[in-house]
Protein backbone atom coordinates (compact mmCIF):
# COMPACT_ATOMS: atom_id res chain seq x y z
CA UNK A 1 0.00 0.00 0.00
CA UNK A 2 1.39 3.40 -1.03
CA UNK A 3 1.93 5.63 1.97
CA UNK A 4 3.42 9.04 2.60
CA UNK A 5 4.38 9.91 6.14
CA UNK A 6 4.90 13.60 6.88
CA UNK A 7 6.61 14.82 10.02
CA UNK A 8 8.66 17.63 11.47
CA UNK A 9 6.12 20.34 12.20
CA UNK A 10 6.06 22.30 15.42
CA UNK A 11 5.78 25.64 17.16
CA UNK A 12 8.62 28.08 16.55
CA UNK A 13 9.24 31.79 16.77
CA UNK A 14 9.57 34.02 13.75
CA UNK A 15 13.04 33.77 12.25
CA UNK A 16 13.61 30.19 13.37
CA UNK A 17 13.82 27.04 11.23
CA UNK A 18 12.09 23.72 10.82
CA UNK A 19 12.71 20.74 8.56
CA UNK A 20 9.76 18.75 7.34
CA UNK A 21 10.19 15.15 6.17
CA UNK A 22 8.02 13.13 3.83
CA UNK A 23 8.84 9.43 3.81
CA UNK A 24 7.39 7.35 1.01
CA UNK A 25 6.74 3.64 1.16
CA UNK A 26 5.59 1.10 -1.41
CA UNK A 27 6.57 3.14 -4.47
CA UNK A 28 9.69 4.29 -6.26
CA UNK A 29 10.26 7.90 -5.28
CA UNK A 30 12.49 8.45 -8.32
CA UNK A 31 9.47 7.99 -10.62
CA UNK A 32 7.42 10.70 -8.94
CA UNK A 33 7.12 14.40 -8.33
CA UNK A 34 6.74 15.26 -4.68
CA UNK A 35 5.13 18.48 -3.56
CA UNK A 36 4.77 20.23 -0.26
CA UNK A 37 1.46 22.03 0.15
CA UNK A 38 -0.12 24.02 2.91
CA UNK A 39 -3.72 24.71 3.86
CA UNK A 40 -4.64 28.24 4.82
CA UNK A 41 -8.11 29.76 5.37
CA UNK A 42 -7.70 32.40 2.67
CA UNK A 43 -5.81 30.47 -0.04
CA UNK A 44 -6.99 26.91 0.46
CA UNK A 45 -4.37 24.29 -0.47
CA UNK A 46 -1.33 26.15 -1.78
CA UNK A 47 1.61 24.52 -3.49
CA UNK A 48 4.78 25.61 -1.69
CA UNK A 49 7.59 23.61 -3.31
CA UNK A 50 7.79 20.70 -5.70
CA UNK A 51 10.64 18.45 -6.79
CA UNK A 52 11.09 15.97 -9.58
CA UNK A 53 12.78 13.11 -7.77
CA UNK A 54 14.31 11.78 -11.01
CA UNK A 55 16.72 14.68 -11.40
CA UNK A 56 16.18 16.96 -8.42
CA UNK A 57 14.81 19.92 -10.36
CA UNK A 58 12.57 22.08 -8.22
CA UNK A 59 9.97 24.81 -8.13
CA UNK A 60 9.12 27.07 -5.19
CA UNK A 61 6.49 29.67 -4.55
CA UNK A 62 7.84 33.23 -4.79
CA UNK A 63 6.96 33.98 -1.17
CA UNK A 64 9.24 31.19 0.08
CA UNK A 65 12.14 31.48 -2.36
CA UNK A 66 15.39 32.08 -0.54
CA UNK A 67 13.88 30.74 2.70
CA UNK A 68 12.59 27.25 1.89
CA UNK A 69 14.52 24.50 0.15
CA UNK A 70 13.17 21.17 -1.06
CA UNK A 71 15.43 18.16 -1.53
CA UNK A 72 15.17 14.43 -2.01
CA UNK A 73 17.05 11.43 -0.70
CA UNK A 74 15.97 8.69 -3.09
CA UNK A 75 17.99 6.04 -1.26
CA UNK A 76 15.97 6.74 1.85
CA UNK A 77 12.75 7.45 -0.08
CA UNK A 78 12.39 10.75 1.73
CA UNK A 79 11.77 14.33 0.60
CA UNK A 80 12.69 17.20 2.87
CA UNK A 81 11.47 20.78 3.13
CA UNK A 82 13.99 22.94 4.94
CA UNK A 83 12.24 26.07 6.13
CA UNK A 84 14.42 28.93 7.34
CA UNK A 85 13.56 32.42 8.54
CA UNK A 86 9.99 31.38 9.19
CA UNK A 87 7.31 34.04 9.27
CA UNK A 88 3.90 34.17 10.94
CA UNK A 89 2.27 33.89 7.52
CA UNK A 90 3.91 30.47 7.05
CA UNK A 91 1.63 29.10 9.77
CA UNK A 92 -0.43 26.29 8.26
CA UNK A 93 -0.93 22.56 8.12
CA UNK A 94 1.64 21.22 5.65
CA UNK A 95 1.03 18.15 3.50
CA UNK A 96 3.22 16.22 1.10
CA UNK A 97 1.75 14.79 -2.08
CA UNK A 98 3.06 12.59 -4.87
CA UNK A 99 2.24 12.21 -8.54
CA UNK A 100 3.77 10.00 -11.22
CA UNK A 101 6.30 12.10 -13.11
CA UNK A 102 9.55 11.55 -14.97
CA UNK A 103 12.23 13.92 -16.15
CA UNK A 104 13.03 17.55 -15.35
CA UNK A 105 10.43 19.75 -13.74
CA UNK A 106 9.86 22.13 -16.67
CA UNK A 107 6.46 23.53 -15.73
CA UNK A 108 6.83 23.72 -11.99
CA UNK A 109 4.27 26.43 -11.38
CA UNK A 110 1.70 24.60 -13.50
CA UNK A 111 2.02 21.32 -11.63
CA UNK A 112 2.72 22.63 -8.17
CA UNK A 113 -0.34 24.88 -8.21
CA UNK A 114 -2.67 22.01 -9.05
CA UNK A 115 -2.94 19.79 -5.98
CA UNK A 116 -5.70 17.71 -7.63
CA UNK A 117 -3.04 16.18 -9.90
CA UNK A 118 -1.29 14.63 -6.90
CA UNK A 119 -2.63 11.14 -6.30
CA UNK A 120 -1.06 10.23 -2.99
CA UNK A 121 -1.08 12.29 0.20
CA UNK A 122 0.46 12.12 3.60
CA UNK A 123 -1.25 13.29 6.76
CA UNK A 124 -0.70 16.92 7.61
CA UNK A 125 1.87 18.30 9.99
CA UNK A 126 1.15 21.56 11.78
CA UNK A 127 3.61 24.43 11.52
CA UNK A 128 2.93 27.35 13.83
CA UNK A 129 5.11 30.45 13.77
CA UNK A 130 4.65 32.97 16.54
CA UNK A 131 5.59 36.58 15.88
Amino acid sequence: EVQLQASGGGLVQAGESLRLSCNASAFNLAEHMIGWFRDTPDKGREGVSCISSSDGSTYSLDSVKGRFSISTDNADNTVYLQMNNLKAEDTAVYYCGAMKYGGPLRRGEFYCSRSARFKYWGQGTQVTVSS
